[in-house]
């Protein structure tokens, strides 16, 4: 639009051009800056956003959104990373990958879309790094998903990287992307300023009431302003005797838009309609669908009232976007179809094949399957390139144009996989009652479960979709062996998660179905002896599911497996590790699953990962690489819009004896967990409950957390650690025969596993329940047991035990020797319950106990301390940046202030450093 400036900037904007001014400032200081513009149409953004660019004095890129682009994912990314594609070889390999890949520039897998942001994040860096960078966007609300989204994530991390963005949202809009970003609502001129701008354009006489109500209908909107005296002849300018129009000031501007459209000549008039359905833009592409339809494009362009519309230079260009809807709005349906056919001949099949297929399918005025399979080969194209939301709009519109039923049932199933992936779960919904009307086979029926049970979860972490999954299971045993079997693994990864709260069949019901299946074709693939060694052990018990177990974690451990399949089955892998009590080889198989997933760019499922090798931190006494792993994970929950897990948090806490902290994890895990049906947390929240209470001392109340913990042994892994818990529990609070039953069962799976881990802590058990020389050679096997494992806590539960049972039986000097050394790891893990119960034990021997003197803290932000704690590891500013996030500017940005801080000028002086803010441990 236009509106009126001087020198001095726009009518009537003088706060709005003093915010944009003070982020050019900001930028040229090296600060990035981040703002959005809201408001209505006409109301002025676009205005300021070229006052924006008039005075950049830098480099500046720009992207306009556009409506019919909404559907094609990383489209409007593309337009504005465009010029800076230079840099994409600077980018770190994976980077460089998903971004090349997101744009159609080379092939791959699809890349996750959070790694298309941390690409884009240092891509923008990159290009600030040599001078700064104002990046523009107009119509934001029009963006495709994929690149709003994209955006948002880039923008909530700039900081030092002499970058700015600025959007402009039209307002009302309901989608509440770019919401977290600092905005600017742009409201009305003042009348004074909407009567000067309105001078300004009215060259005859104005009656006084005719000014007073457009200057009231339009409030204070400049293009209104500029626009409704179009509609109104002389006589109804001079003399007021107009009819008021009482729809929306949009529509009304939009209207007079319409009208001066269906005014011009035929052939201008059909340029315009086929400029409006061209989205990109692309003059050239322009002018050979013009020729195609006959029209002279220069010739057509160049009417007088054309130009004030629409613009052919570079670039094809309309006034404002409500021109481009006005235009389109007035082709009929013919001239629309007629329009896109064009478009679609004058696209290039090999260079813009899916931007052909989408004109093509627009052009259709009823089923027609060549259309349909063109829309089918797009969709796996931008399926290829990470654009999940324009795979699932190229196959819906697929199933629409496809007049055989089975066909497009089938259609209708992928379409509904796609909206699924998307996030779309209510509309994958409506695709699978679509295709549920057609005449699905077998196979398409089983897909069909496959994926209610899949929005079931997705939706509610639900502990309905081991039944669905169960029963897509069966219905693939007759059709296909291969993915039965992996159904049965999926059946059986939502059973875990249900666990005791399963609606349905739980763990041995799906246990009992998997371990029926058919047998694999030979030689096994990985997958296959997963899920041999789950069924055993699900059905047939324990004992005789641990030399499979064992035989599987080899597999994981020592040979070279697909990434797709490490992705998708490593984390079994690690619930199988812990439920054998192999310290060892969950060690291994979690940290190559931190490591396959971070080089993959699974941000999606990398929160898993992260909690389950910060499990084994916690096990092994690292509390604060725990502590940071879980910091991770909530830096990657908020990249990705998801909500952290707050179970190991618990753990945390419970492990530190932090019991506020503690409590109020367990309530509100509990009050979540139990009617989401998520049993799995519920059981291992009373596990931690029972840590906590026992490093207390609480051992009323840790017996009966343990025996919740323990109450449903098919679970895997926590109830036994729970039956541990019991024993200790039940001893100290006078339950010897609660103690010996734990005991009994715990002894079945620890005898089975036969690892140091298993036969330590057993041993540890038995000696608090035994008197004499049978318990003083019971706490000398654990504690020899548990020293060649990396389970350092119970290494010194067994030493604190064991120097408890000695100053009861009086040997003073002796027990000090072992509550010394409790203490001393304890104090050194962070441990401070337990580190308690030593020190109160070492003091009743009469030993005075040194205080671990506590460093005095830097006062290092949460985020600091991360970045600072990376950099003491070896790892530089972009792995860095890659890891939380962030460009290597800000890295950098932040390790100047640690620095400062610390009182330190290098890297390697961060190692000896207290770290405090980092979720310190000791």
């Amino acid at each position: 639009m236009a509106e009126s400036s001087s020198r001095a900037g726009l009518l009537g904007r003088q706060n709005e051009c003093r915010a944009l001014d003070d982020l050019m400032t900001g930028v040229r200081a090296g600060r990035s800056g981040v703002l959005v513009l809201r408001g209505e149409a006409g109301i002025g953004k676009t205005a300021l956003l070229r006052y924006l660019l008039d005075r950049a004095g830098c480099r500046t890129v720009r992207v306009a959104g556009i409506q019919s682009e909404m559907e094609l994912s990383y489209a409007g990314l593309h337009q504005l990373c465009a010029p800076l594609l230079a840099g994409l070889d600077h980018l770190p390999q994976p980077q460089r990958d998903a971004l090349g890949t997101a744009f159609g520039l080379r092939a791959g897998h699809a890349p996750d879309r959070f790694l298309v942001g941390l690409a884009t994040l240092s891509l923008l860096a990159d290009a600030g790094g040599h001078q700064p960078l104002l990046c523009l966007i107009d119509d934001a609300q029009w963006l495709d998903r994929a690149s709003a989204l994209t955006l948002e994530f880039v923008a909530r991390r700039l900081l030092a990287e002499s970058v700015v963005l600025v959007f402009a949202v039209r307002e009302p809009n309901a989608d509440e992307a770019l919401g977290s970003l600092p905005e600017l609502f742009v409201t009305g001129l003042t009348k004074h300023d909407s009567r000067t701008l309105l001078d300004s354009v009215v060259t005859g006489p104005l009656d006084q009431r005719v000014r007073d109500r457009i200057v009231a209908e339009s409030r204070g909107n400049p293009l209104a302003l500029l626009e409704l005296p179009r509609g109104l002849t002389a006589a109804e300018l001079a003399g007021g005797f107009g009819r008021p129009d009482a729809s929306p000031l949009s529509s009304q501007i939009e209207q007079g838009f319409l009208r001066r459209v269906q005014s011009l000549p035929a052939e201008t008039r059909r340029l315009l309609f086929t400029a409006a359905a061209e989205p990109v833009g692309d003059v050239t592409l322009l002018r050979r669908a013009a020729e195609r339809l006959g029209i002279d494009a220069d010739a057509a362009a160049s009417h007088a009232d054309a130009a004030e519309l629409i613009t052919l230079g570079t670039r094809v260009r309309f006034r404002h976007p409500l021109v481009r809807s006005a235009a389109y709005r007035a082709a009929g349906p013919n001239d629309r179809r007629e329009v896109h056919k064009a478009l679609a001949d004058a696209t290039d099949t090999q260079l813009d094949p899916d931007r052909r297929a989408w004109h093509l399918a627009a052009a259709a005025s009823g089923p027609d399957e060549m259309v349909a399979a063109e829309l089918e080969r797009s969709a796996g194209r931008a399926q290829a390139r990470g654009g999940i939301a324009a795979a699932a709009a190229f196959l819906q519109r697929s199933a629409t144009l496809t007049q055989d039923p089975a066909r497009r049932a089938h259609r209708a199933v992928d379409a509904a996989q796609a909206k699924l992936h998307a996030g779309a779960f209510e509309p994958a919904a409506a695709l699978l009652a679509t295709a549920e009307a057609g005449p699905l086979d077998e196979h398409g029926r089983a897909r069909l479960d496959v994926l209610h049970a899949q929005i079931a979860f997705a939706q509610n972490r639900g502990s309905e979709a081991p039944s669905l999954l169960l029963a897509a299971a069966r219905r693939f045993e007759r059709l296909d062996v291969a993915l039965a079997r992996e159904t049965y693994l999926d059946a059986i990864a939502a059973a875990i998660f249900a666990g005791r709260l399963a609606r349905g069949p739980g763990l041995r019901e799906v246990g009992k179905s998997a371990r029926g299946t058919p047998p694999p074709q030979p030689p096994p693939r990985v997958p296959d002896m997963l899920l041999d060694a789950i069924a055993v052990r699900l059905t047939d018990g324990y004992s005789a599911a641990v030399p499979m177990m064992d035989q599987i974690l080899e597999a994981f451990c020592g040979e070279e497996i697909p990434v797709h399949e490490a992705l998708r089955w490593l984390w079994l892998a690690s619930v199988l590790a812990a439920d054998l009590w192999d310290d060892e080889r969950w060690h291994v198989v979690a940290t190559s699953h931190v490591t396959i997933t971070r080089e993959a760019g699974a941000l999606s499922t990398l929160p898993d990962v992260l909690e389950s090798r910060a499990h084994m931190h916690l096990l092994a006494g690292e509390l604060t690489a725990a502590a940071s792993l879980i910091e991770e994970v909530g830096t990657v929950c908020a990249a990705t819009g998801s909500t952290p897990a707050r179970v190991m948090p618990l753990g945390l806490a419970a492990w530190r004896g932090r019991e506020h902290e503690a409590r109020t994890l367990i309530d509100a895990i509990m009050t979540e967990a139990m009617p989401r049906g998520q049993g799995a947390a519920v059981t291992v929240t009373h596990l931690y409950h029972a840590v906590l209470c026992n490093g207390l001392g609480q051992y009323t109340e840790a017996l009966a957390a343990a025996q919740e913990a323990a109450a449903h042994p098919w679970e895997f892994a926590s109830p036994q650690w729970g039956l541990a818990e019991m024993v200790e529990a039940a001893a100290r609070s006078g339950s010897p025969e609660l103690a010996t039953e734990a005991l009994e069962q715990l002894s079945e799976t620890t005898q089975a596993s036969g690892t140091d881990w298993a036969l330590g802590v057993e041993a540890r058990s038995r000696a608090l329940l035994s008197e004499g020389d049978a318990a003083e050679h019971l706490y000398r096997e654990a504690i020899e047991r548990l020293g060649r494992t990396r389970i350092r806590v119970e290494l010194a539960r067994a030493q604190l035990s064991y120097g408890e049972w000695l100053r009861r039986e009086n040997r003073r000097v002796d027990a000090r020797a072992q509550l010394g050394l409790a203490h001393e790891m304890f104090s050194q893990m962070g441990t401070e319950a337990f580190a308690e119960r030593a020190r109160s034990e070492l003091q009743a021997t009469g030993a005075r106990v040194r205080k671990h003197p506590v460093a005095a803290p830097a006062a290092l932000t949460p985020q600091e301390a991360q970045i600072a704690r990376l950099a003491g590891e070896g790892l530089t500013n972009p792995e860095i940046g890659a890891q939380l996030f962030l460009s290597p500017h800000t890295v950098e940005w932040h390790l100047r202030k640690v620095f400062s801080k610390l009182g330190i000028s290098s890297r390697k002086e961060i190692r000896t450093t207290q770290l405090v803010g980092e979720a310190t441990s000791a």
